[in-house]
């Protein structure tokens, strides 16, 4: 129970902004760290609900709320995954070779391509989040355990660009089976509750998901011979974004018929 309890402060430690006691970091100890970080993709979801009760009950401009619905990731996370989206566009565009590729994603420095990236993407993000509602709150809360959970799959399945980094250390101390099935079963619990909430957008948004991680598949491979972090954290980013997209388009198309 030690080694479980030290693997969730890990886990959120690393993961999340959210205080955690100190806890060494040891293999043993990392082994199962990876199991619990989707439940910080829980605790977004939990806020994004709350706030979507909240805005039910107070007196609030849509674009307050929409801007608050959009901060709250940034807020638990720290934006640790936006960097990755970040670096990841600037070395995408630089169109290089697969070794350069991985240099840029290792330098500190944002580029022109992440500057407009991070501009695009909190500007359709926000303008996604004007167009929720409970509803589709309801839907998408469950995404977040989702994305993390695909995402620590893909960490302990896909082959490692880099031997060194935070997802080679992570998936080197990592019970790679144990962590699969725990993950396999976070999937289709957020999957379950997705589809429980509204039929209709809850395929929708696991549609969009699984777009989105068929190409991660794609992008890490070809042009980076691996996942790394950086790329992982893209993959984060871009899913909840197309998930988010995906439910508030066929909201507007259906006029909400789906509900």
């Amino acid at each position: 129970m030690k080694k479980l309890g030290e693997s969730f402060i890990i886990a959120f430690s690393m993961y999340s902004k959210i205080p955690m006691p100190r806890c060494d970091w040891r293999e043993d100890n990392m082994s199962y760290a990876m199991c619990f970080w989707p439940l910080v993709g829980a605790v977004i979801g939990a806020l994004w609900y709350i706030w979507g009760i909240v805005r039910m009950h107070v007196d609030m401009t849509q674009s307050f709320f929409a801007a608050i619905l959009l901060l709250i990731p940034f807020l638990i996370t720290g934006g640790i995954h936006l960097d990755g989206l970040l670096d990841t566009a600037d070395a995408m565009s630089s169109w290089q070779t697969k070794e350069r590729r991985l240099e840029i994603l290792k330098d500190s420095h944002a580029g022109a391509f992440a500057v407009i990236t991070c501009a695009v993407y909190f500007v359709l993000y926000f303008g996604i989040c004007s167009q929720l509602n409970l509803t589709t709150i309801g839907v998408l809360a469950p995404g977040f355990l989702l994305s993390r959970a695909l995402s620590a799959y893909a960490i302990v399945t896909f082959p490692k660009a880099r031997k060194d980094g935070s997802v080679a250390t992570f998936a080197r101390g990592a019970s790679t089976r144990k962590v699969q099935i725990t993950m396999i079963f976070y999937i289709l619990l957020a999957a379950v509750l997705m589809v429980l909430a509204k039929p209709v957008f809850g395929i929708a948004a696991l549609s969009g998901a699984a777009l989105v991680f068929a190409y991660y598949h794609h992008l890490a491979m070809k042009y980076f011979g691996g996942t790394t972090g950086d790329i992982a954290g893209w993959f984060l980013s871009v899913c909840e974004l197309v998930m988010a997209l995906v439910v508030a388009a066929v909201w507007i198309i259906t006029g909400g018929m789906g509900a």
